[in-house]
């Protein structure tokens, strides 16, 4: 290795030169790929840094098979010389000296070819730029396909295409032909014909789905892996009819999903839809009652509506218990776990299920009336069997609303009103009437006791506004000397010009340290600047910095390690 190499800078201003004689001689006549190879090998010989011929050909964006035959090119016609192919190693050799030259593609060879395929062009409504032509004949001229062949490729993508036919498309279609060694006019004929077997179905699905644009190959390989996993077209077509308009995506889901619970014939596949359909039509249902929004139904419908449904429960009982939740605040876990406790109560029918409900309606109507008599009072399924017990005592809603007025001061409602109702059961008094006079008072309200976590609270509250009000002070000159300063011209131009400096001194520190010097002096002559508009308005750095009244914890109450400043105890 040399002593000594060129800089990066060096090398970025080098020049890659080119013979005149390549270009008039050569580059007319080779393809894109091959032009690029080569003019990027050249360049290489100038570059000190090893390069293999495997990390050219991914930079370039070509097989390595092929960037060896484009090589094997160069060197019929003189350039280059390989050395070796397996590694691959080139000499570049003088264009003057090269005696050969590209075999050009003899127009009269493909007359016939180019009027034929003119004719497909222009029923399409298409024509090609000469260059998508050139690569047309080129792949012709490079691969052992039949002219025949290739037209007949190029009228299936016309066909199929339309106005959106491109020279790509009908490339990429023969190269696949190709790689299967598909040569000839019969072989691209059985295949294509294979290929185009399944377009009536393919149509149809697209019918059923509401898509509107053409088929592409990726929406024929769908239709192939679907038979393979052995779905038939007529479960195909059932749950399209299931999704009646989506995507070809949302259809493979669908179909996986069948697949996946082992539903691939059309009686099991049909049979599991009408299932899945009802399932996901109770989950709807439920979520727009208890206001939960539902993206995916599935995890739902499996976790949820399945187990309801096998359990008894229609949609029309469903939907009253989803009601009910919704007026306690309920979700599917909360409404889950209410359908458990009714199905283990006996509680299945609809009829017994719509008696249950009123109960229930019955019972949040008198919570209501008692929330307005004493106040805020949840609406939890506690509350509603409180009051149904209150009910099976054979207390009237006047007695139960008497022990709620009578409880209003309490700070516990319920738990007093109880207490009331227990007494008044005991005492056999169930008309207003009936209730003792020593009862009729009104339930003294005890001083409330703080617990020790409000007692904290509270104190940690005042500490928190003792040390804001000392920080408020703190800042004050600051934030009054940083508004003037933002005022003048000269302060924030030199202020933004030193931010951006101490940026860019960072990044030359790593990837440019020549440039430190010229960045440091811009950075120097902005702090002048600065200082000089603080002079000119009276300020300095010491305005621009808090005066804490205690400097161990910076008016924060911590000190750094953590620990509770004494400065307020103190204080």
């Amino acid at each position: 290795m040399s002593f000594c190499a060129f800089s990066k800078d060096f090398t970025k201003r080098s020049f890659t030169s080119i013979e005149n004689e390549f270009i008039t001689k050569y580059l007319p006549e080779a393809s894109g790929d091959a032009v690029r190879a080569y003019l990027y090998g050249l360049y290489l010989c100038n570059c000190a840094q090893e390069f293999d011929a495997e990390s050219t050909a991914k930079l370039l964006r070509i097989p390595a098979k092929k960037l060896v035959d484009i090589f094997g090119f160069w060197e019929e016609c003189g350039l280059v010389q390989i050395l070796s192919r397996d590694p691959l190693y080139i000499e570049y050799l003088p264009v003057s000296a090269a005696v050969g030259k590209p075999k050009p593609i003899r127009a009269e060879k493909y007359l016939e070819f180019n009027r034929e395929l003119f004719k497909i062009l222009q029923r399409a409504g298409k024509d090609l730029r000469p260059y998508e032509q050139q690569r047309v004949l080129e792949f012709l001229e490079n691969t052992p396909m039949e002219q025949e062949a290739f037209l007949l490729v190029v009228d299936y993508c016309a066909k199929k295409d339309g106005a959106r036919l491109s020279s790509s498309h009908i490339l990429n279609k023969a190269e696949k032909l190709a790689k299967s060694y598909k040569f000839t006019y019969e072989q691209v004929e059985a295949e294509l014909a294979d290929f185009n077997v399944h377009e009536k179905e393919l149509s149809r699905i697209f019918t059923l789905l509401g898509i509107f644009r053409k088929p592409q190959d990726g929406d024929y390989d769908l239709l192939e892996k679907w038979e393979k996993a052995g779905v038939s077209y007529s479960v195909v077509y059932a749950c399209c009819e299931t999704l009646k308009k989506g995507s070809l995506a949302t259809l493979d889901a669908l179909i996986s999903e069948l697949i996946e619970k082992d539903a691939t014939s059309e009686a099991d596949a049909r049979e599991y839809l009408a299932r899945r359909e009802e399932l996901t039509s109770i989950v709807f249902k439920v979520a727009r009652k208890l206001g939960v929004k539902v993206q995916n139904p599935r995890p739902y419908a499996e976790e949820y509506a399945e187990k309801w449904t096998e359990r008894g429960y229609d949609e029309a009982s469903l939907t009253l218990v989803a009601t009910l939740c919704m007026h306690l605040s309920y979700g599917f876990s909360e409404m889950d776990s209410l359908l458990d406790e009714m199905y283990f109560g006996g509680i299945v029918d609809e009829a017994g299920v719509r008696d249950y409900c009123n109960a229930r309606d019955r019972q949040l109507k008198l919570l209501g009336s008692i929330q307005s008599v004493c106040g805020v009072i949840k609406k939890t399924k506690a509350a509603l069997d409180m009051v149904a017990v209150w009910r099976s005592w054979n207390f009237s809603d006047e007695m139960i609303l008497e022990a709620a007025r009578r409880s209003a001061a309490a700070s516990s409602p319920l738990p007093y009103m109880n207490k009331l109702l227990s007494e008044w059961k005991r005492q056999g008094a169930f008309t207003p009437s009936e209730i003792p006079e020593k009862e009729a008072a009104r339930p003294q309200v005890s001083p409330a006791v703080r617990s020790e976590a409000a007692v904290a609270a509270d104190a940690r509250s005042e500490r928190e506004r003792f040390y804001a009000v000392r920080r408020q002070n703190a800042m004050r000159h600051v934030e009054r000397a940083q508004a003037i300063a933002a005022r003048d011209e000269q302060f924030v131009r030199a202020e933004s010009a030193i931010k951006k400096g101490e940026i860019e001194l960072a990044k030359a520190e790593i990837f440019s340290p020549h440039t430190l010097p010229e960045i440091e002096a811009r950075v120097e002559e902005a702090r002048r600047e600065r200082a000089e508009a603080l002079a000119r308005l009276r300020l300095s750095e010491r305005d621009f910095t808090p005066k804490f009244v205690c400097t161990k914890c910076s008016d924060t109450g911590f000190l750094p390690d953590g620990r509770a400043c004494d400065c307020y105890q103190k204080s």
